[in-house]
């Protein structure tokens, strides 16, 4: 049985076109309600913006069925309405799609001749070239803008994706802490330097009037003092290079010296006349700074300890720290003052500082020295400043400032990466990531519910430790080298101490 086509006129209506011979079945016609009815039911065009109207008004004229009395036939709608969108075809270039689909199945390599005339013939039949008129390409080279075209829109025509092999996909770093402790009395107090991870993989933490040493290693938690008088607290802690000897900072004014191994005190110096809140090491050199404002260098070798003061601020130093190299000692105060101290005596037989920073608008206990710049220092401000500074202490200049925010209680650089991690307070109590020279934030690690105190580094650079406000600290694994490279450093390690044995020997 012939197939007929249905075709929408201008008006809505339906009408029969010439039938097509040997025409596939037409999927989308419907069968008669009636078996008595042969062939297809009628169905108006519908509009592609519009719901289908899928009711059909009767005629009023009645008519009967073939084979079933007083039953009515059914007639042509007098308005518009069916279940299908049927396309003109008139307006469907099907010789034009035919040569496209044939032409993508040509050889790509032709000669110029062929493509001039190719492009003749299409500029002839279509009024335009067909390769102009191709938006969407499966190959080839994207098409350029027109010289002098400016597109408001920003879009980009010949732009390369970059090849997924040169791609750098960026390391995983962990939200959630590796480890939670639990740190119970320790001071909300953001003068005081309460915790240090020591090279032997201790790690040291002043609670109240006591020290605890947790083995990272074994899991094994250690008591090694507690202060005789009640109301005396710990107010700083500091390893030793070599990690076998830490030293305490109390509120009753000493510097405790203890043997790890043996867990005794050695000795107990006392050279200052408020608490010790900041101690930092430069190998036998122990300098510790108090709330007077002054610092005191220790040499722990001799009897006469004290052998220099440092006289540079007018109140409390919170931030200390030597130079990886020795040569240079940071202190910032409560009086917003950053100081650079040289490691030897000058002409008059005084210590002076080489640089003063006056930039900061808060207290800076944040200092760290950058480990492959020994003339880089980060510092940063406290409440009322929150910025992140970094300087160069040869020249005196800021390399570049960051508003963090937040109060800025600690700065640590990276060893394994160009990075360094900072602690705040309030408002966010985060610990942010920043790349390094860029000052771009990496990604912030969010868990404490007070704010950061303290920071310290595991010996393998890897993992930060972070004390808190909320009487927790917490393990973050956020700085894990990658194993290929891990191997390639301690291969380095390796060889660098077998060069200093072979030098001894």
């Amino acid at each position: 049985m012939a197939q007929f086509v249905f075709e929408a006129d201008l008006h809505g209506l339906l009408k029969l076109d010439t039938p097509i011979p040997n025409a596939p079945p037409a999927r989308w016609q419907r069968k008669a309600k009636d078996t008595g009815v042969p062939g297809p039911s009628p169905a108006a065009g519908l509009s592609p913006m519009k719901p289908a109207n899928r009711s059909h008004s009767s005629s009023k004229t009645p008519s009967r069925t073939p084979g079933k009395p007083g039953s009515k036939i059914q007639s042509t709608p007098t308005k518009a309405g069916g279940d299908r969108y049927i396309p003109n075809r008139s307006t469907m270039q099907m010789e034009m799609a035919n040569f496209l689909l044939t032409k993508e199945n040509d050889p790509a390599e032709e000669s110029p001749t062929k493509k001039e005339q190719q492009k003749a013939w299409a500029v002839n039949l279509n009024g335009f070239d067909i390769e102009e008129a191709k938006i969407l390409r499966l190959s080839g080279k994207p098409q350029n803008a027109p010289e002098g075209y400016q597109n408001n829109l920003k879009v980009l025509y010949s732009q390369k994706m970059t090849p997924g092999s040169s791609r750098k996909n960026g390391r995983y770093i962990p939200s959630m802490p590796d480890r939670i402790l639990d740190a119970p009395e320790i001071r909300n107090d953001y003068y005081l330097n309460l915790i240090d991870w020591s090279s032997q993989n201790f790690l040291a933490v002043a609670l109240d009037n006591s020290v605890y040493l947790w083995n990272h290693t074994s899991g094994e938690i250690i008591q090694l003092l507690q202060m005789e008088h009640p109301d005396d607290y710990v107010s700083s802690v500091s390893w030793i290079k070599e990690g076998n000897y830490l030293a305490v900072g109390t509120s009753n004014a000493e510097v405790q010296l203890w043997d790890i191994q043996h867990q005794k005190r050695l000795r107990n110096m006392i050279s200052h006349s408020s608490r010790v809140g900041s101690l930092s090491w430069n190998s036998y050199i122990l300098s510790s700074g108090a709330r007077a404002g002054h610092i005191h260098h220790h040499d722990v070798r001799v009897a006469e300890h004290h052998v220099a003061t440092l006289a540079g601020h007018t109140q409390e130093v919170c931030g200390l720290k030597w130079s990886l190299d020795g040569r240079y000692l940071a202190s910032g105060g409560n009086d917003n003052l950053v100081n650079i101290w040289p490691c030897t005596q000058g002409d008059s037989g005084d210590f002076a500082p080489v640089q003063t920073f006056t930039q900061h608008q808060g207290a800076v206990k944040a200092v760290a020295w950058c480990p492959w710049q020994s003339n880089v220092l980060a510092t940063g401000g406290g409440t009322s400043d929150r910025h992140i500074r970094i300087w160069n202490v040869c020249s005196g200049t800021c390399l570049s400032a960051v508003d963090a925010h937040s109060q800025v209680c600690s700065i640590l650089w990276s060893t394994n990466y160009k990075e360094f991690i900072s602690g705040h307070g309030f408002a966010q109590n985060q610990l942010v990531i920043w790349k390094y020279p860029t000052m771009a934030k990496v990604t912030e690690l969010r868990g404490h519910t007070a704010r950061v105190l303290n920071l310290t580094m595991s010996p393998d650079g890897a993992t930060v430790a972070s004390a808190a406000a909320d009487e927790t600290l917490r393990l973050w694994r956020c700085f894990e080298m990658d194993p290929i490279k891990k191997k390639e450093k301690e291969k380095a390690n390796s060889a660098k101490s077998s060069i200093i044995h072979q030098g001894i020997r």
